[in-house]
Formats: C-alpha cells, sequence, structure tokens
C-alpha cells in the first residue's frame, strides 16, 4: 500500500471563518473539499512543504502559521499522514490557481460530509477550538 506525508492548512480569517478547496481531478473523491495542501517532496519539512503547495495553489505567501494536527489515515489504496497548520497570516488574496473552487466557511459550520474523509477530525477540532 502506498504511503504519502502531506502537509495542510486551515486558513482562518478573522472573522472566524476557514478556507476549503473543491477536489478535482477525478477519482472517488472529486467534488468534495479539503483543506489546500499536498505532499512532501524529498528533503522537505512539513512546514516548507505547507509555504510551497500554498503558493502553488492559492497564490499566497504563508507569512505566519503553527502546527494544530498530525494524524494518519487509511483509505482502501493509501494510507496518508498529515500535518495540519493553522494560518493565520499571508500575503495576496487566495484563488483557485488550478481551476477549483474555494469557500470560507465559518469553523462552526463546517459539515463533515463534504470533506475529505481524512480531514473530518480536524472539523471537530475546529470547532471545539471556536
Amino acid at each position: 500500500m502506498d504511503h504519502f506525508d502531506v502537509a495542510a492548512g486551515i486558513l482562518c480569517d478573522p472573522k472566524g471563518r476557514v478556507l476549503i478547496a473543491e477536489r478535482l481531478g477525478g477519482g472517488q473523491f472529486h467534488g468534495l473539499w479539503e483543506f489546500p495542501g499536498g505532499k512532501m517532496v524529498a528533503g522537505e519539512t512539513a512546514s516548507q512543504a505547507l509555504v510551497r503547495e500554498l503558493a502553488e495553489e492559492l497564490g499566497i505567501e504563508v507569512t505566519n502559521c503553527s502546527s494544530f494536527m498530525h494524524l494518519s489515515h487509511e483509505y482502501e489504496d493509501r494510507v496518508v499522514t498529515i500535518e495540519f497548520f493553522l494560518v493565520s497570516e499571508w500575503n495576496s488574496e487566495p484563488v483557485g490557481r488550478e481551476g477549483q473552487a474555494l469557500r470560507w466557511v465559518p469553523a462552526e459550520l463546517l459539515d463533515a460530509d463534504e470533506l475529505l474523509p481524512a480531514d473530518v477530525p480536524v472539523v471537530e477540532a475546529l470547532r471545539q477550538r471556536h
């Protein structure tokens, strides 16, 4: 079974909303939503991967983030280990640079059924935080 290390960002705005991105690319998770981020490359730390991925996907420069949650999730065909970061400051307005839709959602209104299965524990942790 394949294993991937992933870094994901939970962008939090001053209104208490978080940014989620639509999942593209076909496959069983097409159309679900996720916290933006992606796979780490060899020799890269999770925070370095986060900065790179959010620049590529959203066109932003992360200027302040902190580790929030670390978890592993087993799918049918792979295991993902994800380091989630709270991103509280960035430069530029996030845009879906890969054609993905973006939505700002109040943390308490996040719908776990709309998100990737691996992201579900984060929803509960964010609700407890607010």
